[in-house]
Protein backbone atom coordinates (compact mmCIF):
# COMPACT_ATOMS: atom_id res chain seq x y z
CA UNK A 1 0.00 0.00 0.00
CA UNK A 2 1.22 3.55 -0.93
CA UNK A 3 0.61 4.60 2.22
CA UNK A 4 2.77 2.36 4.53
CA UNK A 5 5.13 4.48 5.35
CA UNK A 6 3.48 6.43 7.46
CA UNK A 7 2.75 3.35 9.18
CA UNK A 8 6.44 3.34 10.37
CA UNK A 9 7.88 3.44 13.75
CA UNK A 10 8.33 7.09 15.17
CA UNK A 11 11.94 6.51 15.77
CA UNK A 12 12.81 4.79 12.69
CA UNK A 13 10.60 7.00 10.40
CA UNK A 14 12.12 10.21 11.38
CA UNK A 15 15.17 10.07 13.49
CA UNK A 16 15.88 12.71 15.87
CA UNK A 17 12.56 15.38 16.23
CA UNK A 18 12.34 18.36 14.70
CA UNK A 19 10.74 20.98 16.96
CA UNK A 20 7.81 22.38 14.83
CA UNK A 21 8.78 26.24 15.20
CA UNK A 22 10.74 28.96 12.42
CA UNK A 23 13.17 28.52 11.44
CA UNK A 24 16.36 31.02 11.81
CA UNK A 25 16.06 34.81 11.47
CA UNK A 26 18.22 34.72 8.29
CA UNK A 27 15.57 32.70 6.77
CA UNK A 28 12.42 34.54 4.73
CA UNK A 29 9.03 34.05 6.29
CA UNK A 30 5.81 33.24 4.87
CA UNK A 31 2.51 33.28 6.39
CA UNK A 32 -0.30 31.30 4.36
CA UNK A 33 -3.58 30.04 5.50
CA UNK A 34 -5.35 26.57 3.61
CA UNK A 35 -8.81 27.36 2.81
CA UNK A 36 -11.97 26.27 0.67
CA UNK A 37 -15.02 24.22 1.17
CA UNK A 38 -16.10 21.71 3.87
CA UNK A 39 -14.23 18.19 3.46
CA UNK A 40 -12.22 19.86 0.58
CA UNK A 41 -9.31 17.81 2.37
CA UNK A 42 -7.66 21.34 4.38
CA UNK A 43 -6.59 19.86 7.28
CA UNK A 44 -5.04 16.88 5.49
CA UNK A 45 -2.78 18.46 3.63
CA UNK A 46 -1.21 20.95 6.60
CA UNK A 47 -0.87 17.67 7.94
CA UNK A 48 1.18 15.91 5.12
CA UNK A 49 3.11 18.88 5.19
CA UNK A 50 3.97 19.06 9.02
CA UNK A 51 4.72 15.05 8.73
CA UNK A 52 7.00 15.73 5.00
CA UNK A 53 9.03 18.23 6.31
CA UNK A 54 10.09 16.21 9.74
CA UNK A 55 8.24 19.11 11.74
CA UNK A 56 5.95 16.10 14.29
CA UNK A 57 7.93 15.37 17.70
CA UNK A 58 8.00 11.47 18.12
CA UNK A 59 5.25 11.91 20.80
CA UNK A 60 3.23 13.51 18.69
CA UNK A 61 3.34 10.72 15.89
CA UNK A 62 2.80 8.27 18.19
CA UNK A 63 -0.05 10.59 19.71
CA UNK A 64 -1.47 10.30 16.54
CA UNK A 65 -1.34 6.71 16.08
CA UNK A 66 -3.92 6.20 19.09
CA UNK A 67 -5.96 9.13 17.72
CA UNK A 68 -6.23 8.12 14.93
CA UNK A 69 -7.56 4.15 16.09
CA UNK A 70 -10.30 6.39 17.98
CA UNK A 71 -11.37 9.38 15.77
CA UNK A 72 -9.79 8.87 12.51
CA UNK A 73 -11.52 8.47 8.76
CA UNK A 74 -9.00 6.87 6.92
CA UNK A 75 -8.87 3.03 8.00
CA UNK A 76 -5.15 1.57 9.19
CA UNK A 77 -3.18 4.56 8.22
CA UNK A 78 -2.58 7.68 10.37
CA UNK A 79 -5.07 10.16 10.06
CA UNK A 80 -3.06 13.81 9.36
CA UNK A 81 -5.76 15.57 9.96
CA UNK A 82 -5.84 15.24 13.64
CA UNK A 83 -1.96 17.04 13.45
CA UNK A 84 -4.14 19.93 13.39
CA UNK A 85 -7.95 19.40 14.44
CA UNK A 86 -7.18 19.52 18.16
CA UNK A 87 -10.71 20.27 19.63
CA UNK A 88 -12.80 18.06 21.08
CA UNK A 89 -15.86 19.12 19.17
CA UNK A 90 -13.21 18.74 15.73
CA UNK A 91 -12.34 14.94 15.94
CA UNK A 92 -15.84 13.88 16.58
CA UNK A 93 -17.69 15.78 13.95
CA UNK A 94 -14.67 15.27 11.51
CA UNK A 95 -14.63 19.15 10.30
CA UNK A 96 -12.28 22.11 11.29
CA UNK A 97 -14.41 24.69 13.32
CA UNK A 98 -11.12 27.34 14.25
CA UNK A 99 -8.25 28.18 13.28
CA UNK A 100 -5.55 26.37 13.52
CA UNK A 101 -1.88 27.89 13.61
CA UNK A 102 1.38 25.48 12.56
CA UNK A 103 5.03 26.48 12.51
CA UNK A 104 7.21 24.47 10.38
CA UNK A 105 10.38 24.76 8.05
CA UNK A 106 12.27 23.88 5.41
CA UNK A 107 16.44 24.61 4.23
CA UNK A 108 14.55 27.37 2.03
CA UNK A 109 12.39 29.05 4.23
CA UNK A 110 9.78 29.01 7.31
CA UNK A 111 6.36 28.86 7.64
CA UNK A 112 3.59 29.97 9.75
CA UNK A 113 0.83 28.12 8.31
CA UNK A 114 -3.41 28.56 9.53
CA UNK A 115 -6.17 26.19 8.34
CA UNK A 116 -9.09 28.01 8.21
CA UNK A 117 -12.72 25.94 8.48
CA UNK A 118 -14.54 25.34 5.33
CA UNK A 119 -18.49 25.00 6.88
CA UNK A 120 -20.68 28.42 6.13
CA UNK A 121 -21.28 28.70 9.38
CA UNK A 122 -17.91 29.13 10.30
CA UNK A 123 -16.57 31.74 7.39
CA UNK A 124 -15.94 34.48 10.03
CA UNK A 125 -12.99 32.38 11.30
CA UNK A 126 -11.66 31.58 8.18
CA UNK A 127 -11.46 35.62 7.57
CA UNK A 128 -9.41 36.20 10.57
CA UNK A 129 -6.94 33.31 9.24
CA UNK A 130 -6.77 35.50 5.89
CA UNK A 131 -6.09 38.62 7.53
CA UNK A 132 -2.68 37.69 8.47
CA UNK A 133 -1.90 35.60 5.27
CA UNK A 134 0.75 36.63 2.61
CA UNK A 135 -0.38 33.74 0.33
CA UNK A 136 -3.63 31.79 0.03
CA UNK A 137 -3.60 27.82 -0.76
CA UNK A 138 -7.40 27.50 -2.08
CA UNK A 139 -8.31 24.01 -2.04
CA UNK A 140 -11.31 22.32 -5.00
CA UNK A 141 -11.91 18.52 -4.37
CA UNK A 142 -11.45 16.76 -7.92
CA UNK A 143 -14.34 14.83 -6.96
CA UNK A 144 -16.95 17.80 -6.90
CA UNK A 145 -15.23 20.93 -8.50
CA UNK A 146 -16.45 24.49 -7.62
CA UNK A 147 -18.57 24.93 -4.99
CA UNK A 148 -20.27 28.19 -3.47
CA UNK A 149 -17.74 28.17 -0.52
CA UNK A 150 -15.12 27.95 -3.00
CA UNK A 151 -16.45 31.05 -4.32
CA UNK A 152 -16.66 32.85 -1.60
CA UNK A 153 -13.20 31.68 0.30
CA UNK A 154 -11.79 33.15 -2.89
CA UNK A 155 -13.69 36.45 -2.53
CA UNK A 156 -12.71 36.95 1.21
CA UNK A 157 -8.67 36.27 0.12
CA UNK A 158 -9.08 38.38 -2.59
CA UNK A 159 -11.04 41.46 -0.14
CA UNK A 160 -8.48 40.45 3.00
CA UNK A 161 -5.71 41.16 0.22
CA UNK A 162 -3.77 38.69 -0.45
CA UNK A 163 -2.69 38.72 -4.11
CA UNK A 164 -0.44 35.13 -4.53
CA UNK A 165 -2.65 32.16 -4.35
CA UNK A 166 -1.83 28.40 -4.93
CA UNK A 167 -5.13 26.61 -6.46
CA UNK A 168 -4.62 22.65 -4.98
CA UNK A 169 -7.21 20.56 -7.06
CA UNK A 170 -7.03 17.66 -4.21
CA UNK A 171 -8.21 14.03 -3.70
CA UNK A 172 -6.69 13.42 -7.26
CA UNK A 173 -6.51 9.24 -6.46
CA UNK A 174 -10.12 9.67 -6.57
CA UNK A 175 -10.85 10.60 -9.85
CA UNK A 176 -7.91 7.99 -10.89
CA UNK A 177 -5.06 10.85 -11.44
CA UNK A 178 -7.24 11.82 -14.28
CA UNK A 179 -5.80 14.85 -16.46
CA UNK A 180 -9.18 15.72 -18.20
CA UNK A 181 -10.89 16.15 -14.44
CA UNK A 182 -7.78 18.49 -13.34
CA UNK A 183 -7.84 20.72 -16.71
CA UNK A 184 -11.68 21.45 -16.76
CA UNK A 185 -11.71 22.35 -12.88
CA UNK A 186 -8.65 24.69 -13.82
CA UNK A 187 -10.95 26.47 -16.74
CA UNK A 188 -13.69 26.85 -14.30
CA UNK A 189 -11.52 28.58 -11.80
CA UNK A 190 -9.82 30.49 -14.31
CA UNK A 191 -12.67 32.13 -15.45
CA UNK A 192 -13.02 33.15 -12.21
CA UNK A 193 -9.94 35.35 -12.02
CA UNK A 194 -10.65 38.58 -13.31
CA UNK A 195 -13.06 39.33 -10.82
CA UNK A 196 -11.33 38.62 -7.84
CA UNK A 197 -7.43 40.93 -9.35
CA UNK A 198 -5.17 37.91 -7.90
CA UNK A 199 -1.57 38.84 -9.28
CA UNK A 200 -0.43 35.45 -8.96
CA UNK A 201 -2.07 31.89 -9.50
CA UNK A 202 -0.46 28.34 -10.01
CA UNK A 203 -2.68 25.48 -9.94
CA UNK A 204 -1.37 22.14 -8.88
CA UNK A 205 -3.05 18.40 -8.93
CA UNK A 206 -2.56 16.15 -5.69
CA UNK A 207 -3.74 14.21 -3.19
CA UNK A 208 -3.21 15.40 -0.02
CA UNK A 209 -3.92 11.76 1.16
CA UNK A 210 -1.54 9.89 -0.48
CA UNK A 211 1.06 12.58 -0.69
CA UNK A 212 1.18 12.96 -4.65
CA UNK A 213 3.19 16.75 -5.67
CA UNK A 214 2.46 17.62 -1.98
CA UNK A 215 6.63 17.88 -0.89
CA UNK A 216 7.54 15.59 -4.37
CA UNK A 217 6.84 15.20 -7.76
CA UNK A 218 4.44 12.33 -8.54
CA UNK A 219 4.90 9.64 -10.72
CA UNK A 220 1.32 8.87 -10.84
CA UNK A 221 0.58 12.41 -12.59
CA UNK A 222 3.40 11.98 -15.47
CA UNK A 223 0.90 14.84 -17.59
CA UNK A 224 1.90 17.45 -14.76
CA UNK A 225 5.63 18.76 -15.00
CA UNK A 226 4.96 21.76 -13.16
CA UNK A 227 6.55 22.12 -8.98
CA UNK A 228 4.80 20.35 -5.87
CA UNK A 229 3.12 22.34 -3.76
CA UNK A 230 5.77 22.69 -0.95
CA UNK A 231 8.39 23.70 -3.64
CA UNK A 232 5.59 26.57 -4.61
CA UNK A 233 5.38 27.39 -1.14
CA UNK A 234 9.23 28.06 -1.01
CA UNK A 235 10.04 30.04 -3.82
CA UNK A 236 6.61 31.84 -4.33
CA UNK A 237 7.36 35.78 -3.77
CA UNK A 238 4.47 37.62 -2.04
CA UNK A 239 4.13 41.46 -1.52
CA UNK A 240 1.33 43.65 -0.09
CA UNK A 241 1.80 46.57 -2.18
CA UNK A 242 1.53 48.50 1.03
CA UNK A 243 3.11 52.23 0.72
CA UNK A 244 6.05 53.26 3.04
CA UNK A 245 4.04 56.60 4.42
CA UNK A 246 4.76 56.38 8.54
CA UNK A 247 1.81 55.66 10.25
CA UNK A 248 2.03 54.95 14.11
CA UNK A 249 -1.63 53.76 15.47
CA UNK A 250 -1.60 54.94 19.07
CA UNK A 251 -1.95 52.44 21.87
CA UNK A 252 -0.93 53.64 25.53
CA UNK A 253 0.01 57.04 26.63
CA UNK A 254 3.55 56.23 28.21
CA UNK A 255 3.60 58.00 31.43
CA UNK A 256 5.65 56.53 34.50
CA UNK A 257 6.19 59.95 36.24
CA UNK A 258 6.08 63.55 35.93
CA UNK A 259 9.58 63.76 34.05
CA UNK A 260 8.28 61.74 30.88
CA UNK A 261 5.47 61.27 28.49
CA UNK A 262 5.85 59.30 25.35
CA UNK A 263 3.17 57.69 22.98
CA UNK A 264 4.11 54.03 22.85
CA UNK A 265 2.24 51.53 19.43
CA UNK A 266 3.20 49.43 16.59
CA UNK A 267 4.58 51.23 13.66
CA UNK A 268 2.03 50.00 11.22
CA UNK A 269 3.86 51.78 7.74
CA UNK A 270 7.18 53.64 6.98
CA UNK A 271 10.08 54.59 8.57
CA UNK A 272 10.88 57.14 11.34
CA UNK A 273 13.88 59.09 12.66
CA UNK A 274 14.78 61.52 15.16
CA UNK A 275 13.72 64.82 13.87
CA UNK A 276 11.19 63.91 11.59
CA UNK A 277 8.39 66.00 11.15
CA UNK A 278 4.92 64.41 12.45
CA UNK A 279 1.32 65.43 12.50
CA UNK A 280 -1.26 64.22 15.10
CA UNK A 281 -4.65 63.12 13.94
CA UNK A 282 -6.96 63.58 14.21
CA UNK A 283 -6.22 67.06 15.94
CA UNK A 284 -4.13 67.89 13.36
CA UNK A 285 -1.41 69.07 15.76
CA UNK A 286 2.63 68.98 14.19
CA UNK A 287 5.52 68.01 15.94
CA UNK A 288 8.68 66.50 15.59
CA UNK A 289 10.24 63.30 17.20
CA UNK A 290 12.43 63.78 19.80
CA UNK A 291 13.45 60.21 21.02
CA UNK A 292 13.12 56.86 19.97
CA UNK A 293 12.73 54.58 22.64
CA UNK A 294 12.63 50.50 22.25
CA UNK A 295 13.10 47.45 24.39
CA UNK A 296 16.38 47.42 23.73
CA UNK A 297 16.97 51.25 24.33
CA UNK A 298 16.75 54.27 21.89
CA UNK A 299 16.83 53.55 18.49
CA UNK A 300 18.23 55.94 15.65
CA UNK A 301 15.48 54.73 13.30
CA UNK A 302 12.57 52.48 13.47
CA UNK A 303 10.34 50.32 11.06
CA UNK A 304 7.07 48.84 10.00
CA UNK A 305 5.74 46.12 12.84
CA UNK A 306 8.51 47.65 15.44
CA UNK A 307 6.68 48.24 19.02
CA UNK A 308 8.30 51.60 20.28
CA UNK A 309 7.65 54.72 22.72
CA UNK A 310 8.08 58.04 20.94
CA UNK A 311 8.54 61.34 22.49
CA UNK A 312 7.99 64.89 20.32
CA UNK A 313 9.55 67.90 20.72
CA UNK A 314 6.15 69.57 21.61
CA UNK A 315 3.69 68.97 24.38
CA UNK A 316 0.90 67.57 22.19
CA UNK A 317 -2.47 66.40 23.46
CA UNK A 318 -2.46 63.06 21.96
CA UNK A 319 -4.56 59.68 23.59
CA UNK A 320 -5.39 56.16 22.70
CA UNK A 321 -6.92 56.17 19.28
CA UNK A 322 -5.03 59.24 17.81
CA UNK A 323 -2.77 58.36 15.13
CA UNK A 324 0.95 59.57 14.40
CA UNK A 325 1.80 59.93 10.49
CA UNK A 326 3.96 61.80 8.19
CA UNK A 327 1.23 63.82 6.54
CA UNK A 328 -2.31 63.54 6.39
CA UNK A 329 -5.74 64.39 7.30
CA UNK A 330 -8.85 63.14 9.24
CA UNK A 331 -12.12 61.81 7.86
CA UNK A 332 -15.77 60.93 9.44
CA UNK A 333 -17.10 59.34 6.55
CA UNK A 334 -15.38 55.67 4.66
CA UNK A 335 -16.52 53.26 2.03
CA UNK A 336 -15.72 49.94 2.55
CA UNK A 337 -15.81 46.47 1.74
CA UNK A 338 -18.17 44.27 4.11
CA UNK A 339 -18.52 40.57 5.38
CA UNK A 340 -21.48 40.05 7.84
CA UNK A 341 -20.21 38.03 10.47
CA UNK A 342 -23.58 37.59 12.56
CA UNK A 343 -26.74 36.11 12.65
CA UNK A 344 -28.47 39.66 13.05
CA UNK A 345 -28.15 41.47 9.57
CA UNK A 346 -26.07 44.39 8.89
CA UNK A 347 -28.98 47.22 8.28
CA UNK A 348 -28.59 50.33 6.59
CA UNK A 349 -29.38 53.54 9.41
CA UNK A 350 -28.43 51.69 12.26
CA UNK A 351 -25.84 52.62 14.63
CA UNK A 352 -22.95 50.47 15.48
CA UNK A 353 -19.17 50.79 17.10
CA UNK A 354 -16.47 50.89 14.88
CA UNK A 355 -12.92 49.58 15.50
CA UNK A 356 -9.81 50.92 13.24
CA UNK A 357 -6.82 50.59 14.68
CA UNK A 358 -6.66 51.75 18.32
CA UNK A 359 -9.39 54.10 17.84
CA UNK A 360 -13.57 53.32 18.90
CA UNK A 361 -16.26 55.28 18.35
CA UNK A 362 -19.33 55.92 17.13
CA UNK A 363 -20.59 54.78 13.53
CA UNK A 364 -23.89 55.06 11.29
CA UNK A 365 -24.37 52.83 8.36
CA UNK A 366 -26.10 55.69 5.97
CA UNK A 367 -25.67 53.54 2.38
CA UNK A 368 -25.99 50.00 1.58
CA UNK A 369 -24.57 50.25 -2.44
CA UNK A 370 -24.93 46.61 -3.34
CA UNK A 371 -24.09 43.33 -2.50
CA UNK A 372 -21.68 40.84 -4.10
CA UNK A 373 -22.90 37.24 -5.73
CA UNK A 374 -20.53 34.49 -4.49
CA UNK A 375 -21.30 32.76 -7.16
CA UNK A 376 -20.41 35.14 -10.21
CA UNK A 377 -19.00 38.17 -8.09
CA UNK A 378 -21.65 40.51 -10.24
CA UNK A 379 -22.62 43.71 -7.98
CA UNK A 380 -26.48 42.90 -6.88
CA UNK A 381 -28.54 45.81 -5.15
CA UNK A 382 -29.31 44.78 -1.46
CA UNK A 383 -31.73 45.84 1.52
CA UNK A 384 -29.31 44.51 4.18
CA UNK A 385 -26.10 42.12 4.77
CA UNK A 386 -26.71 38.58 5.68
CA UNK A 387 -24.58 36.41 7.64
CA UNK A 388 -21.46 35.61 5.26
CA UNK A 389 -22.64 37.86 2.83
CA UNK A 390 -20.34 40.27 1.23
CA UNK A 391 -21.03 44.25 -0.19
CA UNK A 392 -20.38 47.61 -0.50
CA UNK A 393 -20.99 50.44 2.11
CA UNK A 394 -20.47 54.11 3.19
CA UNK A 395 -20.13 54.51 6.62
CA UNK A 396 -20.45 57.76 8.58
CA UNK A 397 -18.00 58.38 11.73
CA UNK A 398 -19.62 60.31 14.91
CA UNK A 399 -15.66 61.76 15.67
CA UNK A 400 -12.89 62.47 13.31
CA UNK A 401 -10.70 59.54 12.78
CA UNK A 402 -7.78 58.58 10.68
CA UNK A 403 -8.33 55.85 8.18
CA UNK A 404 -6.34 55.01 4.92
CA UNK A 405 -6.88 52.81 1.85
CA UNK A 406 -6.58 48.82 2.54
CA UNK A 407 -4.36 48.80 -0.15
CA UNK A 408 -2.32 50.97 1.40
CA UNK A 409 -1.91 50.45 4.47
CA UNK A 410 -3.73 46.99 6.29
CA UNK A 411 -3.61 47.80 9.80
CA UNK A 412 -5.57 51.52 9.31
CA UNK A 413 -7.36 50.45 6.47
CA UNK A 414 -9.48 47.68 8.55
CA UNK A 415 -12.18 47.89 10.39
CA UNK A 416 -15.11 45.90 12.96
CA UNK A 417 -18.40 47.12 12.97
CA UNK A 418 -19.65 45.94 16.25
CA UNK A 419 -23.15 46.04 18.13
CA UNK A 420 -23.16 48.41 20.76
CA UNK A 421 -26.06 46.69 22.65
CA UNK A 422 -23.78 43.17 22.63
CA UNK A 423 -20.47 44.01 21.83
CA UNK A 424 -20.85 41.40 18.96
CA UNK A 425 -18.87 42.02 16.11
CA UNK A 426 -21.45 42.00 13.24
CA UNK A 427 -18.86 42.91 10.14
CA UNK A 428 -15.30 42.93 9.00
CA UNK A 429 -14.66 45.51 6.33
CA UNK A 430 -11.56 47.08 4.18
CA UNK A 431 -11.37 50.72 3.51
CA UNK A 432 -11.85 51.34 -0.08
CA UNK A 433 -11.16 55.30 0.32
CA UNK A 434 -11.88 58.07 2.51
CA UNK A 435 -13.71 61.39 2.09
CA UNK A 436 -12.85 64.73 3.40
CA UNK A 437 -13.59 65.41 6.70
CA UNK A 438 -17.24 66.40 7.23
CA UNK A 439 -16.65 69.67 8.62
CA UNK A 440 -15.60 70.84 5.31
CA UNK A 441 -17.38 73.37 3.85
CA UNK A 442 -17.93 72.06 0.87
CA UNK A 443 -19.48 69.42 1.70
CA UNK A 444 -23.26 68.56 1.15
CA UNK A 445 -24.28 68.84 4.93
CA UNK A 446 -22.41 71.96 5.10
CA UNK A 447 -24.09 73.77 2.30
CA UNK A 448 -27.74 72.61 3.43
CA UNK A 449 -27.69 74.04 6.79
CA UNK A 450 -26.68 77.29 5.53
CA UNK A 451 -30.49 77.78 4.47
CA UNK A 452 -33.63 77.78 5.73
CA UNK A 453 -34.95 74.51 3.60
CA UNK A 454 -31.72 73.15 4.04
CA UNK A 455 -32.14 73.24 7.84
CA UNK A 456 -35.49 71.21 7.49
CA UNK A 457 -34.30 69.04 5.04
CA UNK A 458 -31.19 68.13 7.36
CA UNK A 459 -33.92 67.04 10.27
CA UNK A 460 -36.67 65.67 7.94
CA UNK A 461 -33.71 63.51 7.21
CA UNK A 462 -33.78 64.04 3.62
CA UNK A 463 -30.34 64.77 4.33
CA UNK A 464 -28.13 62.95 6.45
CA UNK A 465 -24.86 63.39 8.15
CA UNK A 466 -21.92 62.19 5.74
CA UNK A 467 -24.24 61.82 2.67
CA UNK A 468 -23.23 62.33 -1.19
CA UNK A 469 -25.21 64.42 -3.61
CA UNK A 470 -26.21 60.90 -4.88
CA UNK A 471 -27.51 59.66 -1.59
CA UNK A 472 -29.20 63.43 -1.25
CA UNK A 473 -31.21 63.15 -4.81
CA UNK A 474 -32.01 59.49 -3.76
CA UNK A 475 -33.88 60.34 -0.70
CA UNK A 476 -35.58 63.69 -2.15
CA UNK A 477 -36.92 61.74 -5.47
CA UNK A 478 -38.30 59.02 -2.90
CA UNK A 479 -40.21 62.02 -1.22
CA UNK A 480 -41.79 63.43 -4.37
CA UNK A 481 -42.73 59.93 -5.56
CA UNK A 482 -44.68 60.20 -2.34
CA UNK A 483 -45.64 63.47 -2.56
CA UNK A 484 -47.02 63.05 -6.51
CA UNK A 485 -48.75 59.87 -5.19
CA UNK A 486 -50.43 61.25 -2.17
CA UNK A 487 -51.48 64.05 -4.91
CA UNK A 488 -52.77 61.40 -6.84
CA UNK A 489 -55.15 59.58 -4.16
CA UNK A 490 -56.19 63.21 -3.41
CA UNK A 491 -56.98 63.83 -6.67
CA UNK A 492 -59.19 60.13 -7.35
CA UNK A 493 -61.26 60.30 -4.14
CA UNK A 494 -62.25 64.26 -4.55
CA UNK A 495 -62.09 65.12 -8.18
CA UNK A 496 -60.48 68.39 -7.31
CA UNK A 497 -56.82 69.22 -8.98
CA UNK A 498 -56.83 72.00 -6.70
CA UNK A 499 -57.09 69.95 -3.87
CA UNK A 500 -54.68 67.32 -4.83
CA UNK A 501 -52.33 70.09 -5.64
CA UNK A 502 -52.73 70.80 -2.01
CA UNK A 503 -52.34 67.64 -0.79
CA UNK A 504 -49.43 66.88 -2.83
CA UNK A 505 -47.49 70.01 -0.96
CA UNK A 506 -48.33 68.88 2.35
CA UNK A 507 -47.09 66.10 2.21
CA UNK A 508 -44.18 67.26 0.36
CA UNK A 509 -43.40 70.66 1.97
CA UNK A 510 -45.83 70.82 5.51
CA UNK A 511 -44.73 67.10 6.74
CA UNK A 512 -41.31 67.61 6.82
CA UNK A 513 -41.95 70.82 8.20
CA UNK A 514 -43.52 69.53 10.97
CA UNK A 515 -41.69 66.80 11.74
CA UNK A 516 -39.09 69.50 12.48
CA UNK A 517 -41.70 71.53 15.07
CA UNK A 518 -42.88 68.27 16.76
CA UNK A 519 -39.24 67.30 17.47
CA UNK A 520 -38.28 70.51 19.17
CA UNK A 521 -41.92 70.65 20.98
CA UNK A 522 -40.20 67.51 22.47
CA UNK A 523 -36.98 68.05 23.22
CA UNK A 524 -38.72 71.76 24.88
CA UNK A 525 -40.77 68.93 26.97
CA UNK A 526 -37.83 66.99 27.73
CA UNK A 527 -35.87 69.46 29.10
CA UNK A 528 -38.57 70.99 31.31
CA UNK A 529 -39.54 67.89 32.85
CA UNK A 530 -36.11 66.88 33.73
CA UNK A 531 -34.71 70.48 34.67
CA UNK A 532 -33.04 70.30 38.03
CA UNK A 533 -33.90 72.25 41.08
CA UNK A 534 -31.57 74.18 42.76
CA UNK A 535 -30.85 72.96 45.83
CA UNK A 536 -31.31 75.37 48.88
CA UNK A 537 -27.98 76.95 50.23
CA UNK A 538 -27.62 76.25 53.97
CA UNK A 539 -25.82 78.59 56.32
CA UNK A 540 -22.46 76.64 55.73
CA UNK A 541 -22.30 77.01 52.35
CA UNK A 542 -24.11 73.93 51.25
CA UNK A 543 -25.35 73.52 47.79
CA UNK A 544 -22.87 75.82 46.16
Amino acid sequence: MRTAALQRQPETGFGPAVAPVPAPASKSLLRFITCGSVDDGKSTLLGRLLWETHSVFEDQAEALANDSRRFGTTGDTPDLALLVDGLAAEREQGITIDVAYRYFGTANRAFIAADTPGHEQYTRNMATGASTADCAVILIDARKGLLAQTRRHSCIVSMIGVRDVIIAINKMDLVGYDEATFRRIEADYRALIPGLGFTTVHFVPLSAREGDNVAKASAMMPWYSGPSLLTLLETIETSTGEDAKFRLPIQWVNRPNAEFRGFSGTIASGEICPGDSIVALPSGRTSRIARILTPSGDAQSAGAGAAVTLTLADEIDISRGDVLVASGQATRRVTARLLALSETAVVPGKPYLIKLGTAVTGARLIALHHAIDVHDYTERPAAELAMNALGLATLHIETPIYATRYADCRTLGSLLLIDPLTNEAVALGTVEHTAADAGDKKTVQARAGATAFGRIALAAGLIVPGASRDEVMHRISWRIASALLFAGLALAVTGSVTIALGAGFADLVLRPALRVLHDRLWQLGLATRHRPVPPALGIDGGGI
